[in-house]
């Protein structure tokens, strides 16, 4: 049965067909029973015309509108009575008020048509019945208007239906790219975050123990001990990237908690001190000054400072040239973190902090404006006056609206 269905629901057309056949038949009966003469050729002239109006109502709902209107006329002009065929008008009425794709404007006319249709039938073909009082054709003219009116009721309500059905379907699936694109956004944003800690926590090691290694490869003979300290700084600088990189990857890691002491917590503004310790051991000279009453800060403001300073210095040894030395202020304001890191180096080239880098150069400086973006803060970098390269972010302390 649901096949059968199925099968109906995909050809209206010969559904429509099959009934118009049907009514052909009766109609041809109807007109077997009017004699001979040229009414009945027209009669079936016309009861053809309605049939096909039926047949092909839905593949042209305003031509066969339009044709229904002619023959009614027709059927008025010639004086041919009421017929089976005539319950086309009833179909077309509802079939053109239901259809969404109908202008309103045939619509309109279908139900002037249900309205003045039956009220001339009756003053036209009253002495065929013998003569009606005025109340016997009043009550005959609203007997027939009222089936007419129903059909085109019954068909603005299901248009009016399925619009908002397809309103409906317009809207879930309105929503469901909205969703999508949210979650493409989402996973672009992630992915972004990881990159930004994987180059944080990468360059910033890595360099460290480049620049050790290739201090205890110059001192190797000529001083023992300060090759074990730089051995031993590699060493422990590996350590802690390898902790990091625990750290970021057990986030990825869903379903599954970190063993206690397997990852190390996210760095903020109280192991600026160890990173200085650090950064002096491989060799450059920083001085780091602290300025107003340290409070405590929001867990995104702690990471963004720490990582801004570390990316920072990182960039003072890979571009910053030999002897060089940075200063590093962080000041607590009543409504802000700012953050000043400088060197007087020769600073980095135009391209990776105006343009963003080239074949992987400047995804630092890219970094930090996102992270700085993330918190609602601000952030400057370029040449410093005189020489060297500065790197200034005020990061505020309270929640952005």
């Amino acid at each position: 049965m649901q096949r059968l269905y199925d099968f109906l629901r995909r050809h209206p057309t010969g559904v429509d067909s099959f009934w118009a056949v049907l009514l052909l038949g009766f109609s041809g009966l109807w007109v077997l029973t009017q004699g001979g003469g040229t009414q009945q050729i027209i009669g079936a002239l016309f009861a053809v015309g309605l049939c096909l109006v039926i047949a092909l109502r839905r593949k042209a709902p305003v031509k066969m509108l339009l044709l229904t209107a002619a023959i009614g006329a027709g059927q008025l002009i010639c004086g041919i009575p009421t017929m089976p065929a005539d319950a086309a008008m009833f179909v077309i009425a509802y079939t053109v008020a239901s259809a969404p794709t109908v202008p309103r404007w045939a619509s309109s006319c279908a139900l002037a048509g249900a309205l003045l249709g039956p009220a001339l039938s009756a003053v036209r073909f009253n002495d065929a019945f013998g003569g009606r009082t005025i109340g016997q054709s009043v009550f005959v003219t609203v007997l027939l208007t009222v089936p007419f009116v129903l059909a085109w009721v019954l068909g603005d309500s299901m248009r009016t239906r399925r619009a908002y059905w397809a309103q409906l379907e317009e809207r879930a699936a309105r929503l469901e790219k909205e969703r999508e694109a949210q979650s493409r956004i989402a996973v672009a944003a992630e992915r972004a975050r990881i990159a930004r800690e994987l180059h944080d926590v990468v360059a910033h090691n890595v360099s460290v123990m480049v620049v050790q290694a290739d201090g205890a490869a110059y001192v190797l003979d000529a001083a023992p001990e300060q090759t074990r300290q730089a051995l031993e700084t590699i060493s422990g600088t590996g350590r802690q990237a390898l902790a990091e990189m625990r750290r970021l990857l057990g986030v990825l890691r869903s379903g599954e908690q970190p063993e206690s002491g397997e990852y190390v917590p996210q760095p903020g503004v109280e192991q600026l001190s160890d990173l200085m310790e650090q950064v002096r051991g491989a060799g450059l000279h920083v001085d780091f000054q602290v300025e107003g009453e340290p409070r405590e800060l929001p867990s995104s403001v702690e990471l963004t400072a720490y990582r801004i300073v570390q990316e920072a210095l990182t960039n003072t040894r890979k571009h910053g040239g030999p002897d060089v030395g940075a200063t590093v202020r962080l000041a607590y304001k009543e409504d802000d973190l700012d953050l000043l890191v400088e060197d007087n180096g020769r600073g980095a080239q135009r391209e990776l902090y105006e343009e963003g880098g080239a074949d992987g150069l400047g995804h630092g400086l890219i970094g930090m404006r996102e992270r700085v973006g993330m918190v609602g803060g601000t952030l400057a970098a370029g040449p410093r006056p005189g020489g060297g390269f500065r790197v200034s972010a005020v990061l505020p302390l309270k929640p952005v609206r």
